[in-house]
Formats: C-alpha cells, sequence, structure tokens
C-alpha cells in the first residue's frame, strides 16, 4: 500500500461484506483503524421503515460485531441535517427539473470524502477507507483514480468528482479484489456480513418508489400533465413529471398501436414527451459541474470515452470546454436515452479523467 507513513486510517462501514473486508485489511496491513457508520436519515425524513438499509439498526450492528471481531473501535456519527442538505434537497429538486439525478455521487462528494475526513482529522485520524471497487494509482506525482480490478464491479463512475487532494489521504483496499475474494476472506474471518445480500436500491428510497419518497418528503402531489408526441399532439395524462425518466417505456398508462418511451421531460411545460425507441438516440449534450481529478481541466477541445450512466460501457467522445463549468460532449456515435441529472464520466482507457452532470440534450 501506497503513503506507508501514514498509519491511522478512519473506516466507513455500511454494515455489508465490502465495507467489513476492507476494514480487516487495513488493520492486516498494519493501520489503527476505527469504524464507523455516518447515520444519514431517519424515518420520518423519507416517510419509510428504513429496517434493512444502510441506515439500520441490524446493519449497525452487523458493523460493530464485524470491529469487534477484527479488534478495533467502532462509532457511530449523525449527519442527518447534511445529508438533507448535500443529497436528499438536490435529489428532490432535479426530479423536480425534470431530471433523473445519480446522488451517490453527491453522497461520496460531500459526506464520505469530505465531512468524513474533517471528522477523521478531528480524531486524529490521516484517512479515509471505504468499501468501493476502485483503484488510486500514484504516477509522475499525481495521484489517480482507476477502475477496479473486477471490473463487474468497479464504481469508479460515482467516485468522478474526487479531488486528487481527496485521493491522498483515501484507500480503496477492494480494488485489487473481486467480489467472490471479499466474500471468501470475511467468510474466512467469520464476519457476520460474509453473506449479506447487496442493495441495489438508492439508500433512502429502499423499495425504488422514488416519486413515493419525494411526493411524502415534499408533503405534497404534484399536477398531471399531457403526454405528447414530438410534434406536441396529446396522447394522454401523466401522473406528475416526477414518475418519469429518459428512455422509459413501462408504467405510461396509455393505450398506443406500438412501444412508445420516454424521450423528454419538459418541466417547464409540465410535460412528458412520448416517441419511438429509434427517437431516443443522440450524439450530443452538455455538462455542468465540469470537474477534473487532477484540477488541471485542460484547454480547448479532447478526445476520450465517456459513460452517460452507471452501468453503461464508456463509448468514444469529443469534447470541447465552454467555461464557467461546463462541456460539449459529441459521441462518435448516437447514444441510446442521454439523460439531464445523470453523470457523465470521462475516461482515458482505466483512468477517470472527471466527468459533469448532463444538462441540455
Amino acid at each position: 500500500m501506497r503513503n506507508e507513513g501514514k498509519k491511522k486510517a478512519l473506516i466507513a462501514m455500511s454494515g455489508g461484506v465490502d465495507s467489513s473486508v476492507a476494514a480487516f485489511i487495513m488493520a492486516k496491513n498494519g493501520f489503527d483503524c476505527m469504524g464507523c457508520t455516518m447515520r444519514l436519515y431517519e424515518n420520518d425524513m423519507i416517510g419509510e421503515d428504513i429496517f434493512g438499509t444502510c441506515c439500520s439498526l441490524s446493519d449497525t450492528q452487523d458493523a460493530r460485531a464485524v470491529c469487534e471481531r477484527i479488534g478495533i473501535p467502532y462509532n457511530i456519527f449523525h449527519y442527518e441535517s447534511q445529508f438533507r442538505e448535500k443529497v436528499i434537497e438536490p435529489f428532490v429538486c432535479s426530479y423536480e427539473r425534470g431530471e433523473t439525478p445519480n446522488p451517490c455521487t453527491l453522497c461520496n462528494r460531500y459526506l464520505k470524502f469530505d465531512i468524513l475526513y474533517e471528522k477523521a482529522k478531528e480524531l486524529g485520524y490521516d484517512n479515509i477507507v471505504t468499501g468501493h471497487y476502485a483503484r488510486i494509482e500514484e504516477n509522475d506525482g499525481h495521484l489517480y483514480l482507476k477502475k477496479a480490478v473486477d471490473l463487474s464491479k468497479d464504481q469508479s463512475y460515482v467516485l468522478y468528482n474526487l479531488t486528487e487532494e481527496q485521493l491522498r489521504h483515501t484507500y480503496f483496499p477492494l480494488g485489487d479484489i473481486t467480489k467472490a475474494d471479499a466474500r471468501r476472506i470475511a467468510e474466512e474471518n467469520g464476519f457476520v456480513t460474509s453473506h449479506k445480500k447487496e442493495s441495489q436500491d438508492i439508500c433512502f428510497v429502499p423499495d425504488g418508489d422514488y416519486a413515493g419518497m419525494i411526493r411524502r418528503y415534499r408533503k405534497k402531489d404534484y399536477p398531471h400533465g399531457d403526454f405528447v408526441d414530438p410534434e406536441g399532439k396529446v396522447l394522454g395524462e401523466h401522473s406528475g413529471i416526477i414518475g418519469y425518466t429518459v428512455g422509459q417505456r413501462r408504467g405510461l398508462g396509455i393505450p398506443a398501436e406500438k412501444r412508445l418511451y420516454v424521450k423528454k421531460i419538459d418541466a417547464a411545460g409540465n410535460r412528458v414527451v412520448l416517441a419511438d425507441n429509434e427517437d431516443l438516440f443522440s450524439r450530443e449534450f452538455v455538462v455542468r459541474d465540469f470537474s477534473w481529478i487532477t484540477g488541471d481541466i485542460p484547454e480547448g477541445d479532447f478526445d476520450c470515452s465517456a459513460k452517460i450512466r452507471y452501468r453503461h460501457p464508456e463509448k468514444p467522445c469529443h469534447v470541447t470546454i465552454l467555461g464557467d463549468g461546463r462541456a460539449r460532449v459529441l459521441f462518435d456515435e448516437p447514444q441510446r436515452a442521454i439523460t439531464p441529472g445523470q453523470s457523465a464520466v470521462f475516461y482515458d482507457g482505466d483512468t477517470v479523467l472527471g466527468g459533469g452532470i448532463i444538462d441540455k440534450i
């Protein structure tokens, strides 16, 4: 491991197998470790029974049990107000603008690698450690974020907006192993998390019903409006723009002679535009809040590859820096359902360059 001179690490633990193994690896490598769970929200914030999510009592009990087995201290830190401000509120506002956000990128940027790091320094710990599948490599005096060895679990996409300075006090111990390795290590060490099921949903929307969560959070309903075709012809009535995302086919609830998909969400007009699948393909869009991991944003144009969703394979593109945190992206080939609110992440091979939020199509 790099940075061997720094021997203290605060481990962010969700109560799952990955963060359990991350804590074990750091302790095994001689670091003075403390495990911690970030308490991010309460039931009344989202109107849900959160049992079974990363903030549940059972998860904190599991994280504590793993720390006891490893022989390291454990703590729970409360960041409910910060999570509401930095993650939940922007998530809800994004849906209200007709976008489809990825809150994990905000949580990583502001909570795990900013606010939690400040807590680590306060407690005398030099580094933050998480169970993300990604790697950090040093080259030519710079630190670079790299894809994980296990590409099927790679999470570099949701870490794109970290800075090089943040990488300097961060470890991703699982970046060089596979998920199967992590399960095996947990099982060999008798961790209660060894066969724990992974959650596929956003932590504060455990049932996957984003629209329902937003209605409960805002304590209001959203006005119905028109489904229209690309020419503006009314096709039916939608139940509120927060319930739809670009590329969606199911749940539209209108009769049609052919399959229709959400092409665009017009928040200002309270309309949802439907079209044929072939109409969902496009090449060009603009990103906002553009960030570059090394901090030195290139001037002018450059070529790279980009991912427009977590599970989307990156594709070749040409990027033009526009200034004011914006950039224009032009894919070599049309891509399906480029979605405002999602992150576009730029790669050079297995190296993450940076990224931004998809703004205009």
